[in-house]
């Protein structure tokens, strides 16, 4: 099995730096969905929203992350309408999750792996999926991400693992 040791730069919230970091993955967390969403049902497929948040997340902290997390489904929302206002604090819950998540996996375990990046995603999709269960009161909606977004689940592995390598290596 291939393990990186990451290079942690759990940044704080007093330097510049966490900021423009955030910037840069709240812009890919704006323009991938744009493009999934030039394919019917593209963001219930690809799940784009997420992807940046974990590569923020895990290769540069729960800050970068919770930046990322918060403000990607805003900006797509009050720019875009999607996700649709309704839709909104889900979102922002399963992003804020995926976050907080992949944030201490780095932190905990200071390397980058397939399995690693993999269990986040799904530690993250479980935990988000009961809370929208809970919030909505409907199944078939908290499984929604693993019966339509299976792919953009297995994007979020395989592209957040190959990207986060990359990073990591700079």
């Amino acid at each position: 099995m291939n393990t990186t040791s990451v290079n942690l730069q759990t940044l704080s919230y007093r330097e510049t730096r966490t900021y423009l970091i955030a910037l840069l993955f709240i812009a890919g967390n704006v323009i991938l969905p744009q493009l999934c969403h030039l394919m019917p049902q593209g963001g219930l497929i690809w799940l784009p929203i997420y992807f940046f948040t974990l590569v923020g997340a895990y290769r540069y902290g729960w800050r970068v992350g919770l930046l990322t997390a918060i403000l990607s489904p805003l900006v797509n929302s009050f720019a875009f309408g999607m996700p649709a206002l309704a839709a909104l604090p889900i979102i922002e819950t399963k992003s804020i999750i995926l976050a907080a998540v992949a944030g201490l996996t780095a932190t905990r375990f200071n390397r980058i792996s397939l399995p690693l990046i993999a269990a986040v995603v799904i530690v993250s999709q479980l935990i988000g999926g009961a809370v929208e269960w809970a919030y909505t009161g409907s199944l078939m909606a908290a499984a929604q991400d693993f019966r339509i977004g299976f792919p953009g689940i297995l994007t979020q592995i395989i592209g957040g693992y190959l990207v986060i390598r990359y990073l990591a290596n700079k």
